[in-house]
């Protein structure tokens, strides 16, 4: 549960996000457009190579997993840095802050960015597509993204005290579009070669697809998948944790 002080900066972090119109537009309009460029100018009826989904919603999920992986990841890892450089994370430390608090205002901040980002490219697939579903499908779809965006939350904070500054873009940058491209958000992983497709199967990206990809076929979300993406969030959180307390020591 959130104490008062890690609730207290979760508060400050989703407003401080909130004014920040260029992340809003490349967090939550830029997914939108992708989708339209990608998959919206594709035939309704066409499946996608290896699986049961037509283009539209393939790439619809793929997209607001994107826009929830932009949100999260890329937000955390150069505004800690830049942060870390600036003094606010020193400060921060004299409100005895635990490491875990810090962490977890953080993680949880991003993802309440990283909300809009899947609901409008889930209505712009619907208006523009006509990408239908149950009720509960929606539901469940909307929920299973928004909640794997918390490993790749935790994943920006991590990288945040890895680089400097100067270094979080394009370190994060790599990552960032190295997991999509290779987890298969942009493309389907079955047009890989073998090798790549193995490789692919233990990213967190291609199990993060793989729940919204699961319930759009009108199936529960895979437990291989669902253990994949617990597995990478306990290591990133506390990969998080512990580089935020060695970087108090410095101090």
């Amino acid at each position: 549960m959130l104490n008062n002080r890690t609730f207290a900066l979760t508060r400050l972090e989703v407003s401080r996000t909130m004014r920040n119109k260029k992340f809003l537009f490349f967090s939550v309009l830029y997914p939108s457009a992708l989708f339209l460029m990608l998959g919206g100018t594709l035939d309704g009826t066409t499946k996608v190579m290896g699986t049961e989904l037509t283009m539209p919603a393939f790439y619809m999920v793929a997209m607001a997993s994107f826009g929830a992986l932009t949100a999260v990841l890329m937000g955390n890892s150069e505004r800690i840095a830049k942060e870390r450089e600036s003094g606010w994370v020193r400060q921060l430390r004299l409100t005895a802050l635990p490491g875990r608090g810090y962490v977890l205002a953080k993680t949880a901040s991003a993802a309440v960015i990283s909300l809009p980002s899947i609901v409008v490219v889930f209505a712009v697939a619907a208006a523009a597509k006509g990408v239908r579903f149950e009720a509960w499908q929606w539901a469940a779809l909307t929920g299973s993204i928004w909640a794997g965006s918390l490993v790749f939350a935790a994943l920006g904070v991590a990288l945040g005290y890895l680089a400097s500054g100067d270094t979080a873009r394009p370190v994060t940058m790599i990552v960032y579009f190295g997991m999509s491209i290779l987890g298969g958000l942009w493309m389907p992983t079955a047009v890989y070669p073998q090798w790549l497709q193995n490789i692919a199967e233990w990213l967190p990206t291609h199990a993060y697809a793989g729940l919204g990809q699961s319930i759009e076929l009108g199936n529960a979300p895979r437990l291989t998948d669902v253990a994949l993406l617990a597995g990478y969030f306990v290591v990133f959180a506390g990969a998080a944790a512990w580089l935020y307390r060695k970087d108090s020591s410095k101090a």
